[in-house]
C-alpha cells in the first residue's frame, strides 16, 4: 500500500509547489521593488501589479477545481478527485490576499471604507460577494464537515458555480479596455458549466435498459 501511495505523495507535493509558484514570484518582485533593487519588477503600479496578480491566479485555480470532475469523466481516472479540495483551498487563499492586498494596500487599513466601497463600486460588490461566499465552502471542505451536513454539504458546495460567474464579473468590470483575457475566462467557465448541464441532461435523457416481464405490474421507478 505504501509503495501505491508514493506517487500520490509526489503527486501532491507537485501540486502544492505549482500552486505556491505563483506567490512565490511575486514576493520576489515585490521584495525586488522594496529593496531598489529592481524598481520596476511591478509596473509603473506596483500596488494594482500586486492586486491583479493575486486575483487572476485565485480565478485560474477556481476554474482549475471546477475542471476537475470534467477531467475525471473523459479521462476514467477517479484519483484526479483527490486534488479538488486541495485546488479550491488554494483558490481561496489566493482570493483572500487579493483582498487582503486591496484592504492593506488600496484602502491603507481604512476599514471602515469597505463598506462603502462595495455600496459605490459594483466591481468591488461582485468580489467581495464571491469571497464571501468562498468563505463557508473553505470552513466546510474537511471530511468532517462532510459527515455533518450529510446530502446537504453537497447543495452547499454548488455555491462555486455561482462564484465563479461572480468572479470572471468582477474580472470583467476591472478591465477598461482589452476584453480579450476576462473573455477568455468566460469562455472556460461556459465550457465547464456547459460540460456538467449536458452530462445531467444525457443521464436523464438516456436509453432506459428493457426489463424481462416477470407476469408482475411494474413498480415505478424512485
Amino acid at each position: 500500500m505504501a509503495q501505491a501511495s508514493r506517487p500520490l505523495v509526489l503527486a501532491k507535493a507537485a501540486v502544492h509547489a505549482l500552486a505556491l509558484t505563483p506567490l512565490a514570484l511575486l514576493s520576489w518582485r515585490v521584495w525586488q521593488v522594496w529593496r531598489e533593487a529592481d524598481i520596476d519588477a511591478l509596473g509603473p503600479d506596483p500596488v494594482a501589479a500586486i492586486e491583479h496578480e493575486l486575483g487572476l491566479w485565485a480565478l485560474r485555480l477556481l476554474l482549475l477545481t471546477l475542471a476537475i470532475t470534467p477531467l475525471r469523466q473523459l479521462s476514467g481516472q477517479a484519483v484526479l478527485m483527490r486534488f479538488r479540495r486541495m485546488l479550491g483551498l488554494y483558490a481561496f487563499a489566493y482570493a483572500s490576499l487579493h483582498l487582503s492586498a486591496y484592504l492593506a494596500l488600496d484602502l491603507r487599513g481604512w476599514w471602515t471604507l469597505v463598506f462603502e466601497e462595495v455600496v459605490k463600486r459594483p466591481y468591488i460588490t461582485v468580489g467581495f460577494a464571491a469571497w464571501l461566499l468562498l468563505v463557508p465552502l473553505a470552513v466546510t471542505s474537511t471530511r468532517g464537515w462532510m459527515q455533518r451536513l450529510g446530502r446537504n454539504w453537497g447543495r452547499l458546495h454548488r455555491l462555486v458555480y455561482v462564484i465563479a460567474a461572480l468572479a470572471v464579473l468582477h474580472f470583467w468590470w476591472i478591465v477598461k479596455s482589452d476584453y480579450r483575457e476576462p473573455l477568455l475566462y468566460a469562455a472556460i467557465l461556459a465550457a465547464l458549466l456547459g460540460w456538467r448541464v449536458w452530462k445531467r441532461w444525457s443521464r436523464r435523457s438516456g436509453p432506459v435498459t428493457p426489463r424481462v416481464s416477470s407476469g408482475q405490474p411494474e413498480r415505478p421507478r424512485p
